[in-house]
């Protein structure tokens, strides 16, 4: 039997990991996917942490189980992606101490220690908050000795699981971004902003691109796995740049990235700042390019929530048959977006609507509020991003879990006026981000399709009316709270 090319792409999100193998023609053979188990850190008020040693046990796990449902594959690479903002701790033998994750925020109480947050913007691309890697290894100088004193260097997430598949000790330069360490414009770690944290440049590990090869698996792991023991190790990147690369935009195309959280970005060739601090500038995949971005926050989270509650166990299918049933406001909601132009995040949310409740209100209509929820969260953010660099084009590339409602697409195009492109691939974007990086490093030539769905923006003037009546029920929610 003839065996088929694939790639093995391991994806350490927000919530869960999964380990996918997908051919080099973008065919998902076979998916593995479990929560993530984190612990939570009661030295600090808002602080959680994971145990790497389990964490790379449960990748192996998921790895073998991926491979049995690929059948019969030769894995010619391995690549990883990951949540932007977290990190693992090594020791001086190169053994993982402690994970921190991008929503650990240990480092919260000493963000008042950098009083030059603006030298921070200007090189970081980024408003230094506790979000940030760098704060994570300051809340761990201050609060874990037993751990600090251990810390030989540290990695993004992804560049440690290619670590411990070939061991490499590296930092791909789009990850780099996220740590408040690195000079986005220079691509390089700074001396100053490490200065600002008291933090040795000697921490910190070598720079690599995204598609250079590591080097192949190590020999005991090929074995176990019954991976080629020739399998090639690859960069890959953080999981939102790997994402976009799954649409092919260009330089100049916008992105929304529908995830837990949901990124809404610029391609620039330009390392484009906001005066007002708003958005975040880091690098692309590519050595050339940079991303602009705002944030929507914990959307997508939301709606896979609020699926469970509403519908435990029905299909998308059936939520969108019931939401064309809903003909007008059956109640508004807010649940904790972000907005660029706020000074804080909205903390708490929920949903209003008139009393007595109305016989008319339906989980179809408190579903209906939560995607208008997200969509103009989205717009809000659109808005920040294009006031600091124009969208010239006529429509909006999407891709991620979260965009699986077509309603929500609708939303979208109707309020940003533009035509929104998704591809057939877009549940799983950035694994095939990271089997066109492979594809890429080994010079494999492979035919994807270019087709994409599109969305046409509605001229739905009631749009107009829902979106001043979710601004005013928001800012009745942040007076309240």
């Amino acid at each position: 039997m003839a065996l088929t090319n694939a790639h093995l792409i391991i994806d350490f999100g927000t919530g869960n990991l999964r380990a996918a193998v997908i051919s080099v023609d973008g065919a998902v053979l076979g998916v593995a996917r479990e929560d993530i188990p984190y612990i939570r850190d009661t030295r600090y008020a808002d602080s959680i942490y994971f145990d790497p040693q389990a964490l790379w046990d449960q990748i192996l796990e998921l790895t073998t189980t991926a491979l049995k449902q690929a059948g019969s594959v030769r894995v010619l690479a391995i690549t990883a992606t990951s949540q932007r903002e977290g990190i693992v701790v090594l020791d001086p033998a190169g053994t993982p101490v402690v994970g921190m994750p991008n929503i650990d925020h240990r480092g919260r109480e000493w963000e008042s220690i950098i009083s030059d947050k603006e030298q921070v913007y200007r090189l970081a691309g980024r408003y230094p908050t506790s979000l940030f890697s760098a704060f994570k290894l300051v809340g761990l100088r201050e609060g874990r000795k037993e751990w600090w004193q251990r810390l030989d260097t540290f990695l993004s997430i992804s560049d440690w699981i290619e670590y411990m598949f070939c061991g490499v000790e590296h930092y791909e330069h789009s990850q780099a971004s996220e740590t408040l360490l690195y000079d986005v414009e220079q691509q390089t770690w700074s001396a100053s902003l490490c200065e600002l944290f008291s933090f040795p440049l000697s921490l910190l590990p070598p720079l690599t691109r995204s598609g250079t090869v590591l080097g192949t698996i190590r020999q005991p792991l090929a074995e176990a796995l019954s991976i080629d023991p020739d399998a090639k190790v690859i960069v890959g990147g953080a999981d939102t740049q790997l994402a976009v690369l799954s649409t092919h935009a260009h330089a100049g195309d916008t992105v929304i990235v529908s995830g837990t959280t949901t990124p809404i970005i610029k391609l620039s060739a330009s390392y484009d700042l906001d005066e007002q601090q708003r958005t975040w500038t880091g690098r692309y995949i590519d050595a050339g390019s940079y991303m602009v971005e705002a944030n929507a926050g914990v959307t997508g989270l939301n709606y896979q929530r609020l699926k469970k509650i509403f519908y435990p166990n029905e299909g998308y299918d059936v939520i969108e048959e019931e939401l064309r049933s809903v003909t007008d406001f059956q109640c508004v909601a807010s649940l904790g977006s972000l907005v660029a132009d706020e000074k804080k995040p909205l903390i708490k949310g929920g949903f209003i609507f008139n009393t007595p409740v109305n016989h008319e209100l339906s989980r179809a209509g408190m579903v209906w509020a939560t995607l208008w929820d997200i969509a103009c969260s989205i717009f809000e953010n659109y808005k920040t991003l294009v006031s600091v660099t124009p969208n010239e084009q006529g429509y909006i590339w999407t891709c991620g879990g979260g965009m699986e409602s077509k309603m929500l697409r609708q939303f979208i195009a109707d309020l940003t006026g533009k035509e929104i492109r998704i591809r057939g691939n877009y549940r799983h974007a950035s694994v095939v981000g990271g089997m066109m990086i492979c594809n890429t490093a080994l010079g494999i030539a492979a035919k994807q399709t270019e087709l994409y769905e599109q969305v046409q923006p509605a001229a739905a003037t009631q749009h107009a009316h829902f979106y001043n009546s979710w601004k005013e029920h928001r800012e009745l929610l942040k007076q309240i709270f």
